[in-house]
């Protein structure tokens, strides 16, 4: 199997996440609906479809690079496996849109994170395709978590703080 540089590894785990936020998004949408909270649904699914089309934008670069395909795409399967297990673990039978919502806010900081180093890896290398894709993903990672953010406040207000925990 060929070596990957940091940039490439790191590639592969932002695309990593990109996939795992799919699945997240997913997840948390579905208990947003069952509590009637269309408003939050909607923005997941926006989410949902940035995601997607960050994966998209990560492979159309893997794919220039050849002898690295493989690695990379096996780096970010890894990668979305690991945040699956999190998920799967944050994320019970019983979790509420709360629980999701709380999940994708260490998510998506964690997102932001991996971008900003990437970014900063792709300045040094002076690569301007990942670059380009930097520039754009740190404004849209930024924004999904400024939005979990305050979803789980809205959340939170309407909990009552005194009702015994379940």
């Amino acid at each position: 199997m060929a070596e990957l540089t940091n940039l490439e590894s790191k590639l592969g785990e932002v695309m990593g996440l990109a996939m795992a936020a799919q699945a997240a998004t997913d997840k948390v949408s579905g208990l947003a609906e069952n509590e009637g909270d269309p408003e939050l649904v909607s923005k997941l699914r926006r989410m949902h479809r940035e995601a997607a089309e960050t994966e998209a934008r990560c492979m159309s670069i893997v794919e220039t690079l050849e002898g690295k395909k493989t690695a990379i795409k096996e780096e970010a399967a890894s990668t979305k496996r690991k945040a699956a297990e999190m998920m799967k673990i944050y994320l019970d039978a019983d979790s509420e849109a709360l629980d999701g919502v709380e999940f994708l806010m260490m998510a998506e900081a964690g997102e932001v994170g991996h971008w900003r180093v990437l970014s900063r890896m792709g300045d040094r290398a002076d690569d301007q395709r990942v670059k380009e894709l930097c520039d754009w993903a740190v404004a849209i990672q930024e924004r999904h978590f400024q939005e979990v953010k305050v979803a789980s406040e809205q959340l939170a207000t309407a909990e009552d703080p005194s009702a015994v925990a379940v």
